[in-house]
């Protein structure tokens, strides 16, 4: 039998949730930390007795041809509860969502105000088509020239300089050479579009393995303006999904591999403070987001557990 965690929410779970406080997360830890089951992810992790696992990009592929018809997720309405920036965003705001897989955070972004342009990356050609489908074909969203999805693994390569050249990042006025190459959603003789003024991040850094975390976020912080801000979301340490894996789908500390190769984390608020922080980016939030809910099939108690964060790019 295979352990791991579900990903992100299970269905029965409502908007309204996702922002609650149900319980205290320090209560969880000492029930946790008590419980001599759970005693394996607590251990140091050995870190000579396991062979490197494949890159993450490869399995997260398969998962979304595997999940192709685009119904294993839902449109993330509570971000904008969550996250009332994008709502108050200014106008002509340039939001980018790093690793946007089949656009249900796109589409939620894109209906909350005409005036935002979304440029989305993922590391699957397939999952950027199934996104681009879903979210022209959403009733109610205006995406014409507003959603702009390109292929990248965040986890390996650099964004490409249309998003903030680097004369634009190290000047404020002057001309210099165009590019041979205009990409087509640039304006004629438009070097970039200047940078990012958003970023969101939602369950999307645990699905990297931790060692290539930091190098992951610089490069986020390259392509985000001065005062911009990274919007994120993903698990926080000890929710129930990573009490679910077993021993042997350990592959570092408070990082899992499922049967299906692809990886999560769980985070501590130390552990994002101090990724964010040596990326150069200023904490303005963070806190876990603790929301209980209940099976209604089994009617098990379940203590889901959500790290909940906004950083900002200093302004000099």
């Amino acid at each position: 039998m295979d352990g791991g965690g579900e990903r992100e929410s299970t269905k029965h779970e409502v908007d309204a949730e996702y922002h609650c406080h149900d319980f205290d997360w320090e209560d969880l830890r000492a029930d946790v930390e008590a419980n001599p089951s759970f005693s394996y992810h607590l251990s140091p992790f050995p870190t000579t007795t396991a062979s490197p696992p494949a890159p993450p990009s490869e399995a997260w592929k398969s998962f979304h041809r595997r999940h192709a018809s685009g119904k294993f997720f839902k449109e993330r309405r509570y971000l904008l509860k969550e996250f009332p920036e994008l709502l108050n965003s200014k106008e002509c705001a340039k939001v980018l969502e790093v690793g946007c897989g089949n656009g249900s955070t796109v589409v939620s972004i894109l209906r909350c105000s005409p005036s935002i342009t979304v440029y989305a990356c993922d590391c699957s050609e397939d999952t950027l088509l199934k996104a681009n489908e879903i979210v022209f074909n959403t009733q109610g969203v205006d995406a014409k020239d507003r959603f702009h999805p390109f292929l990248l693994d965040v986890s390996r390569e650099v964004f490409p300089d249309w998003l903030f050249c680097n004369w634009c990042q190290s000047s404020d006025s002057g001309h210099h050479n165009m590019r041979k190459e205009q990409p087509i959603l640039l304006k004629e003789n438009q070097c970039c579009i200047h940078g990012i003024d958003v970023i969101t991040m939602i369950f999307t850094l645990s699905a990297i393995p931790y060692d290539m975390m930091l190098a992951t976020l610089r490069r986020c912080v390259s392509v985000l303006k001065p005062g911009g801000l990274i919007l994120f979301r993903d698990y926080g340490i000890y929710d129930m999904t990573m009490l679910r894996f077993l021993p042997h789908q350990r592959v570092g500390f408070r990082e899992y591999i499922r049967a299906d190769r692809t990886f999560s984390y769980y985070f501590s608020l130390d552990t994002v403070r101090e990724l964010f922080d040596a990326a150069g980016l200023l904490e303005l939030e963070l806190e876990y987001c603790c929301v209980r809910s209940v099976n209604r099939k089994n009617g098990k108690n379940m203590r889901r557990v959500w790290v909940h964060g906004k950083f900002q790019k200093p302004t000099s």
